[in-house]
């Protein structure tokens, strides 16, 4: 084996972020914003991006960060002179920001299908596509895709979740297959319900559709697929996006990792 091939050993600093720039969608609250926290508790500085502008700044301002105000649902506005600041010198780029609807099919409606597929899965293109240049010039790269266990798996009534999520997946391995000559990974996190203000709102909505009481959606609905019984923590999946986002996972690329309870197991 020729010795410039060899596998050298990960730095003892493998896991810090420091001088390195993260940029997290839907920052300002869940996952998003246990994700900032953790990305600038490893040193790296991290723009939080949401549309919510006050939440955003409040964050960046506690993690010493910057806030970026951005409606990705318009995704007329994310051209590339409009992504080309916000996206300048981004080496990890974790692509959160997500929205909800239950409701079957046939009732479903197109523009909210639409509007998630439009959130979910075109704008994580078009922040990857303007992210792209810049870190195959620097010959590193981190894309993390916040997907789901409905990535992997179906679930009645998540029409476009699902569908955007599949589609994230699949997103996610082709920036594998093309960054990788070029320094650059992309992965896939995949967890089963998060206790984030998304889930906390489906709630109702489950209730309603499947006509039980908003107290029995948990245990009936939600976690009856997870061997362990309890929703996932955000700063749980936080610690797996730091971790991808570092140089000790190097040749970890095309992978998405369930932290589902077990969901995805049967």
């Amino acid at each position: 084996m020729n010795s410039s091939t060899v596998p050298q050993a990960v730095s003892p600093d493998g896991g810090s972020l420091a001088g390195l720039r993260a940029l997290v969608t839907g920052g300002a609250s869940g996952i998003g914003a246990a994700s900032a926290r953790a990305l600038a508790a490893r040193g790296a500085h991290v723009v939080v991006a949401d549309v919510d502008a006050t939440g955003a700044a409040a964050l960046a301002a506690e993690i010493g960060g910057s806030a970026w105000a951005v409606d990705l649902l318009d995704a007329e506005s994310l051209t590339d002179e409009a992504l080309a600041t916000p996206l300048a010198g981004v080496d990890i780029l974790v692509n959160n920001a997500g929205i909800q609807r239950v409701s079957p099919i046939e009732e479903f409606d197109p523009a909210d299908f639409h509007r998630i597929l439009g959130l979910m899965l075109e704008a994580p293109f078009l922040l990857i596509r303007a992210a792209l240049p810049g870190m195959y010039a620097r010959g590193f790269g981190r894309i993390i895709n916040v997907s789901s266990v409905h990535g992997i798996r179906a679930s009645a009534f998540k029409s476009a979740y699902v569908a955007a999520k599949h589609g994230l997946e699949g997103l996610s391995k082709v920036t594998a297959l093309e960054g990788g000559e070029h320094g650059v990974t992309s992965n896939c996190v995949a967890p089963g319900y998060v206790r984030t203000p998304l889930v906390e709102k489906q709630l109702a909505e489950q209730a309603a559709v499947h006509g039980i009481p908003e107290s029995e959606v948990l245990s009936r609905i939600m976690l009856t697929e997870s061997a362990i019984k309890r929703l996932v923590e955000p700063e749980e999946v936080a610690s797996l996006v730091a971790w991808l986002a570092s140089r000790e996972a190097a040749m970890v690329t095309g992978a998405s990792y369930t932290m589902d309870g077990g969901w995805s197991a049967r």
